[in-house]
């Protein structure tokens, strides 16, 4: 947990609202020495990968389990390199060769809060998304029993599918910072 505390710390947020994430993400792992297993089940942190094109105009987003058009990441299971869950997660879920995936940078890209909502025997819950950005190329997308729907969309269509305002800023930071346009 101290490195990951350490690069959460280190990480410069991009507005008001990433700011207050990132001081709920240390508080949170301040007091929850086990911030990093589903066990916790008041919240946990969690690894994502923000996919983008080598064009960097379009993310992939994927449906899974009911629910809407969602990035790809999940849950650490006590793993405390999130860069290396996120990547993970993005193999899993999209059905993509390990050895495409490139990190724009090894930085932390983002960090988001988010509620979980009641599923099955599992309470309702938060989580402390790190995200991580990664440039793909646009290929088909295959994903697997977990994820469906697997696909690029221009960012200029994003709001049709996710129209959180987490999903707004990190197109304005892969614009602004990292864009090749």
């Amino acid at each position: 947990l101290t490195e990951i505390y350490q690069r959460i710390s280190a990480h410069k947020s991009f507005d008001h609202t990433e700011e207050i994430a990132k001081r709920q993400t240390l508080r949170f792992i301040e007091s929850h020495p086990n911030s990093l297993e589903r066990s916790c089940l008041l919240g946990h942190l969690t690894g994502s990968a923000w996919l983008v094109a080598t064009d960097r105009r379009s993310t992939v987003l994927i449906n899974q389990k009911n629910l809407m058009m969602i990035t790809i990441g999940g849950h650490a299971d006590g793993n405390g390199n999130l860069f290396q869950v996120a990547l993970d997660k993005a193999f899993e879920e999209t059905g993509l060769d390990l050895s495409i995936f490139i990190p724009v940078t090894n930085l932390i890209f983002d960090i988001d809060v988010h509620k979980i909502p009641k599923r099955g025997a599992e309470p309702a819950h938060t989580h402390y998304d790190i995200r991580y950005i990664f440039q793909v190329p646009e290929i088909n997308l295959t994903g697997n029993d977990e994820s469906y729907k697997v696909r690029f969309v221009p960012f200029d269509e994003l709001k049709e599918f996710n129209n959180t305002a987490s999903i707004e800023r990190m197109v304005l930071k892969t614009k602004y910072q990292f864009s090749n346009a």
